[in-house]
């Protein structure tokens, strides 16, 4: 997936946030070694993925989940805090696509830019995952936080439908 949004609403000398960079050869390597491993509405290999949470006190305080797939950050910003314990369901609504590098940022993106506000690593670690196709992710985290079975399910719900998710612990 392109990185066009990610850099079009930022500028990123002022920001401080991770510019968008070429693939290393480790990530191009492991890239080529994943192909048809995350074919659309198949089952998926083991292998381990990085994901993060970034804890973001912008405008609202919410959660960015980041799940790294296809070479980027898949990214969703979770309104309330994420679900620790079965049974707890939040709104994930997906948002533009983050390099890799953004999973080790935290600070503070200045006032007058995309995004100001404290952003703070909430929970970071590996995840397997076990499915995904076009509704659905489902995910075996491996954080200090969150550790266990979880979904993505997409939903037509509130004022993005095209854009929202619902994110929960299996």
């Amino acid at each position: 997936m392109s990185l066009k949004e990610y850099k079009k609403k930022r500028n990123l000398e002022k920001s401080g946030e991770p510019s968008v960079r070429a693939r290393s050869y480790r990530e191009a390597k492991n890239k080529k070694s994943e192909r048809g491993h995350e074919k659309e509405g198949k089952k998926a290999s083991s292998k381990k993925h990085i994901f993060v949470i970034h804890e973001h006190h912008a405008s609202h305080l919410h959660w960015d989940l980041r799940l790294e797939m296809d070479g980027v950050l898949k990214s969703w910003a979770v309104p309330k805090i994420p679900p620790k314990t079965k049974g707890e369901k939040r709104l994930a609504i997906q948002v533009e696509d983050h390099p890799l590098d953004y999973a080790g940022f935290h600070g503070v993106i200045p006032e007058g830019n995309y995004g100001a506000g404290e952003v703070k690593i909430w929970d970071k670690g590996n995840y397997e995952l076990k499915f995904k196709d076009s509704k659905k992710i489902e995910v075996i985290l491996h954080g200090k936080k969150l550790s266990g079975h979880y979904a993505l399910i997409r939903t037509h719900y509130g004022n993005k439908p095209d854009k929202s998710w619902l994110f929960f612990k299996l």
